[in-house]
């Protein structure tokens, strides 16, 4: 598997198995940005059907003015550097290499390689029509862990103090590895919605596999304190950053087992529509239909 559209990993065929590799940026996000770096890239790696082994993290860190510029600077690093360590420990994978420097920036920027091992590779693109289309855990996630954390401020002066925590608890629950192993026995199609939420990522699924998914919003699994945050913030939860969540196409007639299984582990997961045939791909969410994943809301916040 190469370059296309909705595929954020490449596939190579070593021996009997598939290593699978994918890079990810990310920037803003700054409170927690070395948590989420890993699990991006990591959750690439894990919505193939692989089990992520090897990380190269990729730090720009923003260079400061004055005399406490220096240690200002190492603080800065130290404690990406912490997270990126703690959240690759917490998957299983090793930090084997790495670039790291200081940049006139603004914000700090992580870009992740990493590699994986797959005996089967599951694309985006493999959805069919008559499968049906379930998600894990929570619209959202990270957003609203975003939104608990880069603006718990502003969010204080409407929000109780216990929402806000509970939204930022999400950071810690942004990993799809442990969905993936259930689901990737059965599914056709997985994908990991990252910037632009569930619609985009759903958006990807059909027209990377030339289908229409037609999906309900009362369906969508939506965290409260999650909602809570997005509310205030006048963010639509199914339109920005959705890591937490995985999305699957699995065959007809198997939604029902694929939640079973998924619930046993103590995993949240909901049927969320169907797969149907169609020329011009893209998705139905209730009566309103999608080609084009829309920008997602939440950069206006950073503006």
């Amino acid at each position: 598997m190469g370059p296309a559209y909705g595929e954020d990993a490449a596939a190579l065929r070593v021996g009997e198995q598939v290593l699978v590799a994918s890079t990810d940026p990310i920037t803003f996000a700054a409170d927690r940005i070395g948590t989420l770096a890993v699990t991006i890239a990591t959750n690439d790696i894990a919505a193939c059907g692989a089990t992520p082994r090897w990380i190269m993290p990729t730090l720009f860190v923003p260079e400061k003015s004055g005399a406490t510029s220096a240690v200002t600077e190492e603080s800065e690093l130290d404690r990406i550097a912490s997270q990126i360590d703690r959240a690759a420990h917490e998957i299983g994978a090793a930090i084997v290499g790495g670039h790291t420097e200081y940049a006139d920036r603004a914000h700090p920027l992580v870009s992740t390689t990493c590699l994986g091992l797959a005996n089967h590779y599951i694309p985006t693109g493999g959805a069919d029509p008559g499968e049906e289309i379930v998600l894990t855990k929570s619209a959202a996630v990270e957003a609203g862990a975003i939104l608990a954390t880069d603006f718990e401020e502003p969010l204080a002066a409407d929000l109780p103090e216990d929402v806000i925590n509970a939204a930022a608890a999400g950071l810690d629950d942004t990993s799809v590895l442990p969905e993936s192993v259930v689901l990737r026995e059965r599914a056709t199609a997985m994908h990991d919605p990252t910037e632009g939420g569930v619609l985009a990522g759903a958006i990807e699924m059909a027209v990377a596999s030339g289908v229409s998914l037609e999906l309900r919003r009362e369906d969508v699994p939506l965290r409260e304190a999650v909602a809570a945050v997005c509310r205030e913030a006048e963010i639509d939860p199914l339109g920005t950053f959705g890591s937490g969540a995985l999305l699957a196409a699995v065959p007809e007639g198997e939604g029902t087992e694929a939640v079973a299984g998924l619930e046993s582990e103590g995993i949240t997961v909901a049927v969320i529509g169907r797969v149907e045939a169609s020329d011009e791909p893209g998705v139905r969410l209730d009566d309103v239909a999608f080609e084009r994943a829309p920008t997602d809301e939440m950069y206006d916040l950073w503006e």
